[in-house]
């Protein structure tokens, strides 16, 4: 998305799609969510948004590059549209993500060290398994007691969470 680029005039839904590096399906998506104030319609029935729709696009976008969700973008964007000022609620919800990421920084180390480990082993292992057997590397995961750990992010399970 262009920093450089802004209009006076209403832009439809598509041209503020493609000025926003989204798709129109997500301009859409963010109007259903009060992100972006309900656009006008022509009278053939398409989206018409204001040349303002444009810098709340980037600051949506910036938003959610640091890790804000939708619902809290939508959040902080309805009350700070009806008056309010939600800036230490926004400082504090910056700061619980840094925190986060910190504490997701600190278990991807730690899973980096296991990974390193179990390579070596792993080598070990082929090392001493003559050609064309199996050496059953995963097998021996399985039976490691530092296994059935974690899967960070989707999917991926703690230590101790099976």
């Amino acid at each position: 998305m262009s920093s450089k680029v802004s209009t006076t005039r209403p832009l439809y839904c598509g041209e503020l799609a493609g000025l926003s590096g989204v798709s129109a399906d997500t301009i859409r998506f963010y109007e259903r969510r009060n992100l972006l104030s309900p656009a006008a319609r022509t009278s053939a029935g398409y989206r018409v948004f204001s040349p303002d729709s444009l810098a709340r696009m980037r600051l949506i976008r910036a938003g959610l590059s640091i890790g804000f969700s939708v619902t809290e973008l939508a959040d902080i964007l309805c009350e700070r549209n009806s008056g309010g000022a939600p800036c230490h609620r926004v400082r504090k919800l910056a700061a619980e993500k840094l925190a986060m990421l910190e504490k997701r920084l600190r278990e991807l180390q730690s899973w980096r060290r296991e990974l390193r480990s179990t390579l070596l082993a792993w080598d070990r292992m082929l090392a001493d398994t003559p050609r064309g057997k199996q050496a059953r590397l995963l097998e021996k995961l399985a039976t490691h007691p530092k296994t059935h750990t974690r899967v960070l992010g989707r999917g991926i399970r703690k230590r101790g969470e099976l």
